[in-house]
């Protein structure tokens, strides 16, 4: 596919070439092509209408990924690769703050560790009415990023918190997302909380887990609900500090049939007992993570079946910086089961009440592990 895309990328460029790039799909049979071109041509040419001809490839591009009728495999504009592109690499360069309309405004809901927003004061829970005097009141989060999309930028935002208004300074810089959150309960229980896979999460992991294990835990809490996945080797990092050097943390199936087995290789390895957090949002790399701890570790999934994504995803970025996702293969758990669309059975089912502030399955793990 990346292939098809680069070819019909460059036929669109080099416009004034058209005769040479169709003779060329002619000899190589490719007529499919000469005729995509040619309607390009049709259109620039003799169409009654103005035409943006970027949208009309993004258009065309966007057709051949609605072909595939696979719905995780897509073709990403600017600003949803640059979304991915971040999420994936678990830092960037900007503020550090995420946030969410609400019919009483745009207020922030998560504020990242020693980011640039944190060492300037700004707050989970504050609402934000101006950014450098610009009011901001019914206008979004994308309008508010786009405000403060200069990368080497300082920016004075106007925030609503405690009944007044307070104006805060803050120059954009590094921000590394966290994607790792640590507890320790009583009876010696740690707890870490997965986000998604990034770039990063791994590091964030072991580092958390080492100050956990440091305070002499005796049992771990994986938490990967409403993780919806990321980066396949982050969940095969995490996995290979349990398990067994020689044993399996997941398998790959390729189009041609052929089955790949990637195991365990380093000599690290735990023996105390892990229960693990799922829900319906758990998915990819989440559950290969489950899957491979439950099968080649002993660990027990406490929550309810999760949400059965099977399929491995590869990212090119296209020349004009968009990016394409689509399906590469297929992975399997340690024991050769395909989960997608399945999912992942937990091994105790606990369904959470939404309308409790109690947390019905962190409690049950818990529970479980004090036996």
């Amino acid at each position: 596919m990346t292939a098809v895309v680069v070819c019909v990328l460059s036929g669109l460029i080099v416009y004034n070439n058209y005769g040479k790039i169709a003779s060329k799909y002619e000899e190589n049979n490719d007529t499919g092509l000469v005729e995509f071109i040619e309607t390009y041509n049709h259109i620039l040419d003799s169409y009654v209408e103005k035409i943006d001809k970027n949208k009309l490839v993004d258009y065309a591009i966007e057709g051949m990924f609605n072909y595939l009728e696979d719905s995780h495999t897509d073709y990403l504009d600017d600003e949803e690769s640059l979304s991915l592109q971040d999420k994936l690499n678990g830092e960037y360069t900007g503020v550090g703050i995420e946030m969410i309309d609400s019919t009483e405004g745009l207020y922030i809901t998560n504020v990242f560790d020693s980011s640039p927003a944190q060492k300037a004061g700004l707050e989970i829970g504050d609402k934000i009415i101006e950014v450098n005097g610009i009011s901001v009141e019914g206008k979004g989060g994308s309008y508010v990023a786009d405000l403060m999309k200069d990368k080497n930028g300082e920016f004075e935002i106007t925030v609503f918190r405690n009944e007044e208004n307070i104006k805060i300074k803050v120059k954009t810089g590094h921000v590394t997302i966290t994607s790792v959150h640590s507890d320790i309960f009583e009876e010696e229980i740690g707890y870490l909380k997965i986000d998604t896979f990034s770039a990063t999460t791994f590091e964030q992991f072991e580092s958390k887990l080492k100050d956990l294990e440091k305070e002499k835990i005796k049992s771990l809490i994986i938490d990967v609900r409403d993780n919806t996945g990321g980066y396949l080797n982050s969940a095969y990092e995490i996995a290979d500090l349990f398990i067994e050097k020689g044993k399996i943390i997941y398998q790959l199936k390729d189009k041609s049939g052929k089955i790949e087995a990637h195991k365990a290789k380093t000599s690290d390895k735990r023996n105390y007992d892990i229960i693990i957090l799922t829900n319906g949002s758990s998915a990819s790399a989440s559950e290969i993570l489950a899957a491979a701890l439950k099968d080649s570790y002993g660990a027990k999934l406490v929550g309810t079946q999760t949400f059965g994504k099977g399929s491995v995803q590869e990212t090119e970025t296209l020349s004009s910086g968009n990016m394409i996702k689509y399906t590469t293969a297929y992975w399997l758990t340690p024991l050769g089961v395909c989960v997608e669309e399945q999912g992942i059975n937990p091994d105790v089912e606990v369904i959470q009440n939404n309308k409790t502030d109690i947390d019905e399955q962190l409690d049950e793990a818990i529970n479980l592990l004090k036996k």
